[in-house]
């Protein structure tokens, strides 16, 4: 089942949204001129023999320790995903492209509060697409696990932001 599908037949307001090929969740923010914090990634992870569906801001990494604690695992039984397990797990979507709703494959998802505003942005099945939906729908649709093990992307200092000066 497509994700539009999945979406209209549990009467879900949304907006599908065509665009330039996006190969990461912060891509998709730039393209979509959206704040990273209300971009949604989904990162497919094993803690112990369970998968589950980490959304996250695109501005966010994962902070293992502190996902596998909620999750109920040592930190050493929490692990990312393979490609072929994504693959497996994600059949109808494009390598890249994973959307942030975890029931329509069938795997629990947690979120990290941070993942912030009114509507939330998330990649489709494709590069190619992405869907704009409220976020107390978002939570409604998911029931998640909500949890707080998102960390900042540290960003590399420019020399503006590091007092270096030119020549």
């Amino acid at each position: 089942m497509y994700l539009t599908e999945y979406l209209r037949g549990r009467r879900i307001w949304f907006k599908h949204l065509l665009h330039a090929p996006a190969s990461s969740a912060e891509r998709l923010a730039a393209s979509l001129r959206v704040p990273g914090r209300r971009v949604a990634k989904a990162v497919l992870v094993r803690a112990g023999e369970r998968e589950w569906l980490a959304v996250l801001p695109a501005t966010s990494r994962i902070d293992t320790t502190r996902l596998a604690a909620a999750l109920g695992v040592a930190p050493t039984e929490l692990r990312l995903a393979t490609p072929e397990e994504v693959a497996r797990r994600f059949p109808t979507c494009e390598p890249g492209a994973r959307p942030a709703i975890g029931g329509l494959f069938g795997v629990a998802t947690v979120v990290d509060p941070s993942l912030d505003g009114p509507e939330i942005v998330f990649p489709g099945h494709t590069r190619l697409e992405s869907f704009l939906m409220r976020s107390s729908d978002y939570l409604a649709l998911e029931r998640p696990i909500l949890a707080d093990f998102a960390a900042p992307i540290a960003v590399p200092a420019t020399r503006a932001a590091s007092g270096l000066r030119a020549g």
